[in-house]
């Protein structure tokens, strides 16, 4: 938690050429590139658990992640009176694990145990705001030790005439390169690259609909469909899978996965301190998961400009077609992994949110407006627990 803190005291001090900014009061439309908002979001998550996936199922699952966020929206006008939104994004991770340090069983400590990842991304959107209609397009990328990822993605929405529903839509493209660090027993030798492993590659596919719509002005709803296509190297190659005979394999997966999540969104404003904010999703694919899962957070305005949030998530899935546990794959299957997160198996996740968005400047910095502070606990019914603690300032 004391990370958190620190990173985020430590960006403020390059936020504050924003905050001498004379915001815009007029409500002109200039056409002129101007900052919309900045986000800050900091986060430090550490789970404990006993069944690791590098080491067959069994052994420890202690890992820690602090991860940044920092995210700013510009807006301008062109001359037809369109709006223009850039929203650049930078997100750093690093994280240390002590199954990951396990992908060498011989070391006491390897430079497998701690790794960084870096994610930048950029949305353009020009919206329409006479007649409700927008459309994007984005970049993004991800990339870590054993893992590099590039995606794209074009979005369309529009809105009714009058403005109580909206109709959206997002293709989205992921194709990604995945480095074979193979465990040290496994390792021969042939068909490796510059820097001892070889490469992989896979391609995820994915369309979004929904549908938001306002059924009066104490309730809205949304419904959400996604249908998601991968295809391509699906296994972990570190991921060691041990068979009833004693020997160790790498985990081995399909090339392919199909997958279909549906879910329904439903906010109810109960007068004018609470809202109640609920969620469901049905998920399948055709590695034979099923899973359910239940959300509600409740904000409470203690007064006009703070609030508190506690919330609570309820989820349940089968497992693959191909799991087992440590030393029960035999070497008739074709397909096998001990990864128990792919397992059957029931989480929840609860905690709470406190939100200040006071009317003038936080600690006298302008466009300061708002700070949030969220704790959460996540446990699953195989052995594993998890904390985070996160932060989220913005600036507007």
């Amino acid at each position: 938690m004391k990370q958190v803190f620190l990173t985020a005291l430590g960006l403020l001090a390059l936020l504050r050429s924003y905050s001498q900014q004379t915001p815009d009061t007029t409500g002109f439309h200039t056409r002129k590139l101007k900052v919309e908002e900045v986000n800050l979001v900091s986060s430090y998550y550490v789970q404990q658990g006993d069944h690791a996936a590098v080491t067959g199922g069994i052994g420890d699952q202690h890992l820690t992640d602090i991860a940044n966020v920092f995210d700013v929206k510009l807006s301008k006008y062109d001359k037809r009176w369109r709006k223009h939104t850039f929203d650049f994004e930078l997100g750093i991770d690093h994280y240390t694990s002590a199954s990951s340090d396990k992908i060498d069983l011989k070391a006491n400590s390897s430079a497998s145990h701690a790794d960084t990842r870096i994610y930048p991304s950029l949305t353009w959107t020009v919206e329409n705001e006479k007649k409700g209609r927008s459309f994007g397009v984005g970049i993004s990328s991800s990339t870590e030790f054993d893992y590099q990822s590039f995606g794209v993605n074009l979005s369309f929405s529009q809105k009714t005439r009058d403005r109580s529903g909206e109709f959206s839509a997002r293709l989205q493209g992921y194709f990604d390169q995945v480095k074979l660090v193979t465990p040290e027993e496994l390792r021969t030798g042939s068909g490796l690259g510059d820097d001892g492993y070889g490469t992989d590659n896979r391609t995820t596919l994915a369309a979004s609909l929904s549908w938001t719509q306002v059924i009066n002005k104490n309730l809205q709803v949304a419904l959400l469909a996604d249908v998601v296509q991968q295809q391509g190297f699906l296994s972990l190659p570190f991921y060691r899978v041990y068979f009833k005979d004693g020997s160790v394999h790498q985990e081995k997966l399909p090339d392919s996965r199909f997958k279909l999540p549906v879910g329904v969104r439903a906010n109810y404003f109960l007068g004018d301190r609470i809202i109640i904010r609920t969620y469901y999703r049905y998920y399948q694919d055709d590695w034979g998961i099923r899973s359910h899962t239940a959300n509600i957070e409740v904000p409470v305005k203690i007064t006009p400009f703070f609030s508190v949030s506690p919330f609570y998530r309820f989820y349940h899935q089968t497992a693959v077609n191909y799991f087992a546990p440590y030393q029960t794959h035999t070497a008739a299957e074709q397909f096998y992994t001990s990864n128990y997160d792919l397992s059957d198996f029931n989480s929840h996740f609860l905690g709470a949110g406190l939100r200040l968005s006071p009317p003038k400047p936080i600690l006298g910095i302008k466009h300061f407006n708002m700070l949030e502070l969220r704790y959460g606990h996540y446990t699953k019914n195989i052995q594993m627990n998890a904390n985070i603690v996160s932060l989220n300032l913005r600036f507007k």
